[in-house]
């Protein structure tokens, strides 16, 4: 009887811990239940498992997460074509809107029960402590740097294969237009192109940020007045600073709808300093699309750029 009995709690026991291993397997893999450290603009940041349900609080991070193939649970509204860019309307036209980048709103945030928050220093410095109190929070350090933001979303969502595929797939595009531009053009391409935006009270050199930094990865230098400590942004308030803008080729975005801005544009373009820049004088003023080429932000849009980019040149793509 005693042997009996014995054996059977041997067997008993044996078949709890199969049971016990099957369920733990079952569970999910292996990066479902580890834990990674994640370095980021904010500090370091303990993300446990597979995010599942992500917000996203600035446009080049709602653009990385289609990119990525993530359906973020909340993000934020675009700048224009509100409440989502056409672009990524397809993707993310039914998700909730946690407000606006410069002024997510909280409560709205943790009411979708988030496992992981994507934000930027630049905009969210000051309420990055309020968010990591509703899920583990990683900060990009600004908001245009969009590979850095793939390679930064890819880490925090176990898909480092699928962030250097989309980044390896860019920096060939990258190369391809700089080939074909050479075969083609050779020593009549621009060299110096700027990146223009009129305001409704001034107007604007966008000397670095999305498309400034695109240009100069493409091989193409700023205005020929710039300098390498020049702001990201340049100001103009005075017309007689329009000599600031001199380049071999503009590329010019701004709200066609606001008849401030057009009054603007409309009298810078019309002074006589104007007339003198070497775009103008060879006729290389373009009107481009802000979206693509400014409010976007992300990787999908820096492709839509280079597209761009290769049509406007006659490059095959």
């Amino acid at each position: 009887m005693f042997l009996s009995i014995a054996l059977l709690s041997l067997f008993l026991m044996i078949a709890g811990c199969s049971n016990s291993a099957s369920s733990n397997t079952e569970a999910g893999s292996a990066s479902d239940v580890e834990s990674q450290t994640i370095t980021h603009a904010m500090g370091t940041t303990e993300i446990k498992g597979t995010p599942q349900r992500v917000v996203t609080l600035y446009q080049g991070a709602n653009d990385a997460a289609v990119a990525l193939g993530v359906t973020p649970v909340g993000i934020v509204e675009s700048w224009d074509e509100q409440p989502v860019y056409n672009y990524l309307k397809e993707e993310l036209g039914e998700v909730p809107i946690v407000g606006q980048e410069t002024q997510p709103n909280l409560e709205e945030i943790a009411k979708l029960k988030p496992d992981l928050i994507i934000a930027s220093k630049i905009r969210h410095e000051e309420v990055y402590e309020q968010l990591s109190a509703i899920a583990p929070t990683i900060a990009h350090e600004t908001v245009f740097v969009f590979k850095e933001t793939v390679d930064l979303m890819g880490q925090a969502l176990h898909k480092e294969t699928e962030a250097q595929e989309i980044i390896e797939d860019w920096d060939n595009r990258v190369i391809d237009f700089k080939e074909k531009l050479e075969v083609k053009m050779g020593d009549k391409a621009p060299e110096h192109v700027a990146v223009l935006n009129f305001r409704a009270d001034h107007s604007r050199i966008y000397y670095t940020g999305f498309a400034g930094s695109i240009l100069t990865e493409l091989g193409f230098e700023g205005p020929k007045n710039m300098q390498d400590d020049s702001p990201d942004i340049i100001k103009l308030t005075d017309k007689e600073s329009i000599t600031e803008m001199n380049a071999d080729a503009f590329y010019i975005f701004m709200d066609k709808n606001d008849p401030a801005v057009v009054k603007t544009y409309e009298e810078w373009t019309n002074h006589p300093l104007w007339e003198n820049l070497d775009a103008v004088k060879s006729n290389q003023v373009y009107g481009v699309d802000e979206i693509v080429w400014n409010l976007g932000g992300g990787i999908i849009s820096a492709n839509l750029m280079l597209d761009d980019m290769y049509d406007r040149f006659g490059l095959e793509k």
